[in-house]
């Protein structure tokens, strides 16, 4: 299993190269990414911060202080504004009251106690976490979200509903703890599924269609 998600990773690099990802001028801002980006496209999510900034607001002080209508406004373009206008405030009261809204004295915690205390945010769950400990915190947690679950169970590896923290940990198991490489693959996989594994699959097209097995069935979802 290593040598296969090692050769699905070494076909994926070589179509898409370094991807850079996540962005963001600071870890705050990637955290606040984080929470913005469920169920929506990242272009709207670079539109909200854009008018975060626009607003003075990308501090975790400046948004627990803003009045709630005015955030929602700035959150507008992520959709869903009202409830990721609530999230977002819960994770700065929490980055406040825990760590003096510093994001650097956060990043100082061990993975083991930080992941729990993250969890316990309204509106954190699990995929969130792990976007803001791997790519914010720079803690080496393997992040997997609906486009990791979907390849690798077309390709026959995982089974379709495999709960999430098995799915993390069995890359964690498989792919060798290193932040960079962590960060790099779950990317990687992000390309893949909006570019080749959608919804009705381009396998023809995709990086890792020679590795399906010949006569393999794809699941096309509803």
């Amino acid at each position: 299993m290593k040598r296969i998600l090692k050769d699905f990773y070494t076909r994926m690099e070589a179509r898409y190269g370094p991807t850079g990802w996540w962005p963001g001028d600071t870890p705050f801002e990637i955290a606040v990414g984080a929470v913005l980006t469920q169920n929506t496209a990242w272009s709207n999510v670079e539109k909200a911060i854009d008018n975060l900034k626009h607003e003075k607001l990308l501090n975790p002080s400046a948004i627990v202080e803003c009045p709630p209508d005015l955030l929602e406004i700035a959150l507008t373009p992520s959709g869903y504004f009202r409830v990721k206008a609530r999230r977002l405030r819960s994770f700065c009261e929490y980055l406040i009251s825990r760590y003096g809204g510093s994001m650097r004295r956060m990043q100082r915690q061990p993975l083991e106690s930080l992941r729990p205390e993250l969890l316990d945010v309204h509106g954190i769950g699990p995929e969130t976490a792990d976007d803001i400990l791997l790519y914010a915190c720079g803690k080496a947690v393997f992040v997997v979200d609906a486009y990791t679950r979907r390849i690798f169970s077309r390709h026959g590896i995982v089974k379709p509903n495999i709960a999430y923290e098995d799915l993390r940990r069995f890359f964690e198991k498989n792919i060798e703890q290193d932040l960079h490489l962590y960060r790099e693959y779950h990317a990687l996989i992000v390309y893949v599924g909006k570019d080749y594994c959608r919804r009705v699959p381009r396998c023809a097209a995709c990086p890792l269609g020679p590795t399906l097995k010949k006569g393999q069935p794809i699941l096309r979802e509803p």
